[in-house]
């Protein structure tokens, strides 16, 4: 019965309009999309020594490392550390409440998890969304829950089995909100980044009889890496606090 009701359900529902991206959001999901891997072709490292007073060019081969170093791995380990930060940014911090993101709430009904488009009849009004719960009564509570706990400043009013949701204006502390919780991601990518980071750093100890020189050039790669991967996360706030800011 309650597969037949959630079908019926989906069938009633209007078929969400998706919204208009600003030119702003534009320019985020270009930047986003645009920020390339790191190469791992052979390379360049540029470091300073311990009086910083000039830089050392050394010149790394990638395959003779590659003996003391699983590149690919922490290459696509990094890789996925940034799309994990791009895809929070994206899906947590949206400036402007997407219809299609609450529909896709998940609320928990019988012990399964449910999207809310398939256990309520939503109709969308130009500022507002109404819900209408009278299939399923007894998940008006886990559906308030769900929206409140959304992080897309909600503010949902039950009457009996029917849920009205005003779309919010973009307000100075809400932009101000979301600039705070994308610096929150940003530093744990960062954490992220460097725990990988000292991971492999650490495992070049097992390398005890291999040249000292390829040791140093090995440790230099990693560095150098973790920072590439730092500024192309630095790159992704800056690019979504500027969007969120409104400049």
């Amino acid at each position: 019965m309650l597969l037949l009701a959630i079908i019926l359900l989906n069938y009633r529902n209007v078929v969400s309009i998706p919204s208009k991206l600003t030119n702003i959001h534009n320019n985020f999901l270009f930047n986003l999309y645009n920020v390339n891997k790191f190469s791992t072709a052979n390379t360049l490292l540029k470091s300073k020594d311990r009086y910083k007073e000039k830089k050392k060019v050394i010149h790394v081969n990638l395959d003779e490392i590659r003996d003391i170093i699983k590149v690919d791995h922490m290459i696509s380990r990094f890789d996925g550390t940034i799309e994990k930060y791009k895809d929070q940014m994206i899906k947590n911090l949206p400036l402007r409440t997407r219809i299609g993101a609450i529909e896709q709430l998940t609320i928990t009904f019988e012990d399964e998890e449910h999207k809310l488009e398939e256990l309520v009849e939503i109709n969308r009004k130009p500022n507002m969304i109404i819900l209408n719960v009278s299939a399923f009564p007894q998940i008006v509570p886990s559906i308030l829950e769900a929206l409140s706990k959304s992080q897309m400043n909600l503010n949902p009013q039950q009457e009996g089995t029917t849920i009205y949701i005003p779309i919010p204006k973009i307000t100075k502390e809400h932009r101000e909100v979301l600039t705070k919780m994308a610096k929150q991601y940003f530093n744990k990518c960062k954490d992220i980044i460097s725990d990988i980071r000292n991971e492999y750093v650490k495992e070049l100890k097992n390398y005890e009889n291999a040249p000292k020189d390829l040791i140093f050039k090995a440790e230099d790669y990693i560095n150098v890496t973790q920072k590439e991967y730092v500024k192309k996360a630095e790159q992704l706030l800056k690019s979504k606090q500027k969007e969120l800011l409104g400049e």
